[in-house]
């Protein structure tokens, strides 16, 4: 059937919206082909991903552990007539310590408990689907990947986008040479920020009666319960909790550029954004990254540059060169054209002609191009069975995370270059290096971090 280009555009973005993870169809499976899952955390994105995890038909939904004794009455309830032994549990680690018959988990936390609830399933063996950012600092990151490749341990992080149709088909047009070598690439969340300009609270407010407050601060120092600060959702703007919007839709919207281009640790980077307070992320951030070239890109190096807060975007000699620039998304700069990637949308491409880029209209390529959506959860527990391989595995987010939080240092840091060694992960500054690793509360250490 031969689709006009704009049909072919409408009928992959509707299903996109509709049906943004395609289910593949999957053989019945024996009994002893079951998954015996675990849930570190209950509700919100958490309770998303306990959704499309269970989903697959051969998944058991074992045991849940949340800090918030609420949340947890809410998934028992849930989940009561599809799963009606699951066990609930305050504390991650009571729950690794009793169920000893666990093939899985998912963690689905604030960020500074990635690392930590990762790191200790993984030694007792287990397989992990891990929210992004893989961690909250670059040495976790580091390590997280390390001990997942060594211990041959099934991993994916939550960039779930990365398996829907419109971020496969856009890295596989950059990676056949649709707009040429790249040349530089964009990227930018204008719609919002996780930040503030207040200074650190002050006083104390009354612990909700079903959180237990302690295990939330987990790794963190001990700080007075301040409502609208921290718990449920607010924690994404403290930098002891949360990254930042930098942090967490980088992750994201990094992801096809990192994929696309091949990229591996970049050599430097520089904030020109303002610094942030010394308690919250700040409002905005501008990022200017330097990697080694790829098979890819144009050069022996790349610039990679980001853009986020209200309303910002690239410059404006960039955003005119196209009729339509996003909220959030990438473009990318190549020899013969360039590509305009909105998250989450399709892919526009524009070629260049004399001083004017013209949007490409050839059907058929765009056609033969286009690769459908998988399901970037039922792929990690496909894994574990040991029939599929997953494309966000600790190997390749650890590295991407790595690379998106060097911006949550360099950000203290403006107008600063500073040259980074990835294989000693260290900066050519001082004070930036001491912010590579965090140091955890007492009695909440994990072997291997």
């Amino acid at each position: 059937m031969n689709l006009s280009r704009r049909s072919f555009l409408k009928t992959v973005g509707v299903a996109a919206i509709t049906a943004p993870f395609f289910t593949r169809n999957l053989l019945s499976a024996a009994p002893s082909e079951r998954v015996r899952f675990a849930a570190f955390g209950s509700a919100n994105m958490a309770r998303a991903d306990i959704n499309s995890i269970i989903s697959h038909p051969n998944v058991d939904f074992v045991a849940v552990a949340d800090v918030d004794a609420g949340y947890l009455a809410g998934i028992k309830k849930d989940m009561a007539q599809k799963f009606p032994a699951l066990r609930v549990y305050r504390d991650y680690r009571e729950l690794l310590e009793k169920e000893d018959d666990l093939d899985c988990v998912s963690v689905s936390t604030p960020d500074h408990c990635h690392a930590v609830m990762t790191m200790a399933a993984m030694r007792k063996g287990l397989h992990v689907y891990c929210q992004k950012p893989l961690t909250h600092d670059i040495y976790e990151s580091r390590k997280i990947a390390e001990y997942a490749k060594k211990h041959n341990l099934v991993s994916q992080m939550g960039i779930q986008i990365q398996s829907n149709d419109v971020y496969r088909t856009a890295v596989n047009m950059i990676q056949n040479g649709l707009i040429g070598k790249i040349k530089e690439t964009y990227s930018w969340c204008g719609n919002r920020h996780w930040g503030s300009n207040d200074p650190k609270p002050t006083g104390s407010d009354p612990v909700p009666s079903t959180l237990d407050w302690d295990l939330w601060l987990n790794t963190a120092a001990e700080r007075p319960f301040v409502k609208d600060i921290y718990h449920p959702s607010n924690w994404r703007k403290v930098q002891d909790f949360g990254t930042g919007i930098f942090g967490d839709m980088g992750c994201h919207i990094f992801d096809p550029v990192f994929n696309a281009l091949k990229l591996t640790a970049p050599l430097q980077i520089r904030s020109e954004g303002p610094a942030p307070g010394d308690y919250f992320w700040g409002l905005k951030t501008e990022m200017h990254y330097l990697f080694p070239g790829t098979e890819y890109t144009e050069g022996d190096t790349i610039k990679v540059y980001w853009y986020d807060g209200p309303g910002e975007r690239p410059p404006k000699e960039i955003t005119d060169l196209v009729p339509n620039v996003p909220t959030l998304g990438s473009i990318f700069i190549g020899t013969k054209g360039l590509m305009v990637l909105p998250h989450i949308g399709y892919p526009v491409v524009y070629m260049k002609e004399g001083d004017k880029y013209v949007e490409f209209e050839d059907d058929d390529l765009l056609q033969k191009l286009s690769l459908p959506s998988l399901n970037h959860w039922h792929q990690f527990v496909d894994a574990v069975r040991g029939v599929d391989k997953t494309t966000a595995s600790f190997d390749y987010s650890g590295p991407l995370t790595e690379a998106v939080l060097l911006g949550s240092v360099a950000c203290k840091f403006p107008q600063t270059t500073m040259e980074w060694d990835a294989k000693s992960m260290k900066f050519d500054n001082k004070e930036a290096n001491k912010l590579v690793r965090r140091k955890y509360r007492k009695g909440w250490d994990v072997k291997g971090l």
